[in-house]
């Protein structure tokens, strides 16, 4: 069985903390290429660790926050005018996601939400509770909770025979435990060190409710400066720009 290799191009949260990029998470399997989020300096981080676009066959997006969806307009223009991409794109994410992103192109780059591209490009909004196969993978969102203007998901991805769960950006909440259990890897928040805060998780909660997330690995990003001053205290493996896990 072929590895499923995980690689965190940005690791960061929304301020870059730490001088991180923002939210990228690029999955290759034998099947697909494909990211989780794409925040606002994800093609940059990708042009830092040599990920080609072209590789990316599929872009999930847990919610509709710049710094978890805000790069999609540079992705897509680099595919149109520099990459000359021409093989199919999905995008998938939750309701709302047509709209905001055709907003987000036409505060960007005025005129270019209504550009042709040279290549297919599927826009897919993912019903919650309910796996979806899309492409190569299968998705199954939870319901999370973080106001974005539009529903917030964790993600629940399989592929080639691996679970990855992401938490995408959320306070506690028990929808976390279906979503990891027995996932292979299960990349979550941990925006604090044990400050609670409403719509983001901190890692004291986190650690506490680790036996009853039931996964095999977990792995803390998008943290705060104040997570990063503690990382001497943290028992749990914690993300940096280029790590990668093979699955």
């Amino acid at each position: 069985m072929s590895p499923v290799v995980v690689r965190f191009l940005g690791s960061g949260d929304t301020f870059g903390s730490g001088g991180r990029f923002q939210t990228c998470i690029f999955v290759q399997s034998a099947a697909a290429g494909f990211l989780l989020d794409c925040g606002a300096s994800s093609l940059i981080a990708m042009r830092r660790f040599t990920v080609d676009p072209q590789q990316v066959d599929l872009i999930l997006i847990t919610h509709l926050h710049g710094d978890h969806f805000g790069g999609l307009p540079f992705f897509l223009l680099d595919a149109q005018l520099v990459s000359r991409r021409t093989t199919p794109l999905v995008v998938a994410g939750p309701p709302g996601l047509r709209a905001r992103l055709r907003d987000a192109m036409e505060v960007f780059f005025p005129g270019s939400s209504g550009t042709a591209q040279q290549f297919a490009l599927d826009l897919l909004e993912l019903p919650p509770h309910t796996e979806t196969p899309v492409g190569p993978v299968s998705v199954t969102p939870f319901p999370v909770v973080h106001p974005s203007g539009a529903p917030a998901y964790a993600l629940r991805v399989v592929c080639d025979s691996r679970t990855i769960t992401y938490s995408g950006d959320t306070e506690w909440t028990e929808a976390l435990l279906p979503a990891a259990r027995g996932a292979d890897l299960f990349i979550c928040e941990a925006y604090f060190f044990e400050k609670s805060v409403r719509y983001h998780l901190d890692y004291r909660t986190l650690l506490g409710r680790r036996a009853d997330l039931a996964c095999r690995r977990i792995v803390l990003t998008h943290m705060s400066e104040d997570m990063l001053r503690r990382r001497a205290d943290i028992a749990l493996d914690c993300a940096e720009d280029g790590m990668t896990i093979s699955l």
